[in-house]
């Protein structure tokens, strides 16, 4: 009884509380955040992602070598044309143990006992000779693990009609051990002296793409294949730029050999003709270059000698020449330079001189004291690849000196 009373009071006091209560007032200001709780523990590892691409350098680094397969995506038409050229196959790699697919010539013959898997680069091989190089990147010089051998049987010539010479294995500096690769500069793109390309310990350089291909003329193009607008490619059309292989210069350096100069050295046979002023794209369209216009039966320059050379037009002092209408270059440019094959007992090769200035009063192309060079072209190579050649009748020297004295000034001689 007594505890139900004291639960009656409390609650009646509860009712006067209540009933005292004044309305609610505002709610009132936020009070300061408490002290930070304990860290909860650390949930389980998500997925790593895929790294994101690397940054570049601060300072600007420059273009870098994209190749020609991407020149081709906008500048096809010339792309066609220079892919035909020799230039781009002037250095191939060996994939797949296969032969490389050259665009006019398919190499048949490899120095003996060698195979495809054992050849890791072919030098050349599109109009005039190949070499190739090992596994450890040396020109092959010998058989397999052997040296000294000066008869090996190493450059692959193709054939010749011109000179009736059959394709066939011929001797280039054989026996030589552990022959290195040192061409690059001139039969690559990009090349770089540091270094060996591949890691082959017989490679000199590197490079970022085999054979003279675009980007080797006109310099690195991947900020131009990103941005065609924003940035223009190198067009060089001074000598200087064909200059950097094929030397024009004083011919100091020049190899002769075998009654010829040797493509293993400078070319240099300009320097004594008024032509060295000249650059070479007014004759030239490096694109094209000649053999391929030649197989078409096509200009082989832009421009032909009788556009310069006016008052010589048609001029003949021998008129068998005239009525043959014969071409300026068979006199003036004769085949002075062996780069596959040579016969010197007919004054030809397989490569036309630059050189184009005749001395009328000399014989032999080299001087009798040294056997050094002359300058000039001699009538030996300006008239014997015929007249002693098998195309047309033997002449004696001085039939020869007669013939070319005043030969442009001079009325043609009766046809006999």
């Amino acid at each position: 009884m007594k505890r139900i009373l004291q639960y009656g009071i409390m609650i009646l006091f509860y009712i006067l509380l209540t009933a005292c209560a004044g309305p609610q007032g505002p709610e009132g200001q936020i009070g300061p955040a408490g002290p930070l709780g304990p860290e909860g523990p650390q949930g389980p590892q998500g997925p790593q992602g895929q790294p994101g691409p690397a940054g570049k350098d601060a300072a600007f680094a420059g273009p870098g070598f994209a190749g020609d397969q991407t020149c081709s995506g906008c500048h096809q038409d010339i792309y066609d044309t220079y892919i035909k050229s020799g230039h781009p196959w002037i250095m191939n790699p060996v994939v797949d143990n296969t032969a490389p697919n050259i665009s006019t010539t398919h190499i048949k013959t490899l120095p003996q006992g060698y195979s495809w898997d054992d050849v890791r680069y072919v030098i050349g091989g599109y109009n005039w000779k190949a070499l190739f190089i090992d596994s450890e990147g040396f020109i092959i010089t010998d058989a397999p693990g052997e040296t000294g051998n000066a008869s090996f049987l190493n450059q692959y010539n193709l054939s010749n009609s011109l000179l009736e010479k059959n394709a066939a294995l011929v001797s280039f500096e054989a026996g030589v051990d552990k022959l290195a690769y040192n061409c690059g500069s001139c039969h690559s793109t990009g090349f770089n002296p540091r270094g060996n390309q591949d890691d082959l310990a017989g490679i000199s350089g590197t490079w970022a793409q085999e054979g003279v291909r675009c980007e080797a003329c006109h310099g690195p193009g991947s900020l131009h294949a990103s941005n065609p607008t924003g940035f223009d490619m190198k067009i060089d059309r001074d000598a200087g730029a064909c200059e950097k292989c094929h030397s024009r210069g004083s011919g100091d350096g020049l190899v002769v050999s075998n009654g010829f100069i040797q493509h293993g050295g400078s070319y240099g046979d300009l320097f004594q003709g008024k032509h060295v002023v000249l650059d070479c794209v007014i004759c030239h369209d490096p694109h094209s270059g000649v053999v391929q216009n030649r197989s078409k039966g096509q200009a082989t320059t832009r421009v032909t000698c009788d556009q310069c050379h006016q008052a010589q037009r048609g001029q003949h002092k021998v008129a068998p020449h005239a009525s043959l209408n014969l071409a300026c270059i068979e006199c003036h440019m004769p085949r002075l330079i062996q780069v596959a094959w040579g016969d010197p007992e007919r004054f030809k090769a397989d490569f036309r001189t630059h050189a184009v200035t005749i001395d009328p009063t000399q014989i032999s192309q080299f001087a009798e004291t040294d056997g050094a060079l002359l300058p000039e072209i001699g009538l030996d190579y300006a008239c014997r690849h015929c007249h002693g050649g098998g195309f047309a009748s033997v002449k004696t020297d001085e039939e020869l000196l007669a013939a070319a004295a005043g030969y442009h000034s001079t009325p043609a001689e009766p046809s006999e």
